[in-house]
């Protein structure tokens, strides 16, 4: 395989301990600028007349074909306060993306590279992943201004396998801090195991449990330099705040699930039509 387990045992302990896990420099600089710079072609070539509406706030509503079907495209999502009242953009389309997903990993050839990375497939491996498949990525721009806020959540909630495998790996492709819309997170809430599922049915998609209140005094923010990658256990509650700030937050985020072991449940929103490759099998 050759493929070897980079996380260190303190690591591994403060994952376990914490339910995520930043990693510093995971990303070099290079990488960096070629994910961006690759961004900004994309966004020039996107045709604004087909895309979709993105919020966390009104997921049920704004859910539709586009965004099904996103599961095995390169597809944009606009911010919910990206429009005016005639329904004109109020800005520049680049600054008013929300997010581009599901598939960048698998389509493009400068996220592919990194998405199936032996750094990728090594932190994996640390763990424990056996058959590891990338099932969704996403291009996050929390546009300066009017970046959404993505409420506190569980990304098993969204990938289920049963038993739960899903793990976040987000990586900053600029600073995050609290300022910009950092990830913030409840430490050790991933031992409280899953709260609520997000089912895909007949009339469309729906919580099958309401959201708990949550405790802002409970979560810490995650700030990060840019290249650090944060590894979030699938059952971490965790959320972001918009961003009033002059600045942006761009990363790069991809979900993985095992496929060893478990099974990927058909009420899920995303119903591939092609299987995904693993990244490696061990």
């Amino acid at each position: 395989m050759g493929i070897v387990g980079d996380l260190s045992s303190d690591q591994l302990q403060f994952f376990d301990s914490h339910g995520y896990l930043v990693v510093e420099s995971f990303a070099s600089p290079d990488e960096i600028d070629a994910m961006r710079k690759r961004m900004e072609q994309l966004l020039d070539e996107f045709d604004c007349s087909t895309s979709s509406v993105f919020s966390t706030v009104n997921q049920q509503q704004l859910t539709d074909d586009y965004f099904f079907e996103s599961a095995e495209n390169i597809s944009f999502f606009f911010e919910e306060k990206a429009f005016q009242e005639d329904g004109d953009l109020k800005q520049a389309k680049e600054l008013s993306i929300n997010k581009v997903g599901h598939a960048l990993h698998e389509i493009d050839p400068v996220f592919k590279s990194f998405s199936s990375s032996k750094k990728v497939s090594g932190l994996l491996l640390s763990l424990g992943y056996k058959k590891p498949i990338v099932i969704q990525s996403m291009y996050i721009f929390k546009q300066p201004g009017i970046g959404g806020e993505v409420v506190p959540h569980q990304d098993n909630s969204f990938l289920y396998t049963e038993p739960t495998t899903c793990t976040g790996l987000w990586l900053a492709l600029e600073d995050a801090n609290t300022t910009n819309g950092c990830l913030w997170a409840i430490p050790g809430s991933h031992k409280n195991g899953l709260v609520r599922r997000f089912l895909r049915g007949d009339n469309g998609v729906y919580f099958d449990q309401p959201s708990p209140a949550y405790e802002h005094k409970d979560f810490v923010p995650i700030e990060v330099r840019a290249g650090s990658l944060v590894v979030i256990h699938g059952d971490l509650i965790h959320q972001s705040f918009e961003n009033h700030s002059p600045k942006s937050r761009h990363a790069y985020s991809l979900h993985v699930v095992d496929t060893e072991g478990c099974v990927w449940a058909p009420d899920n929103w995303i119903r591939r039509k092609v299987q995904p490759e693993p990244l490696y099998e061990s």
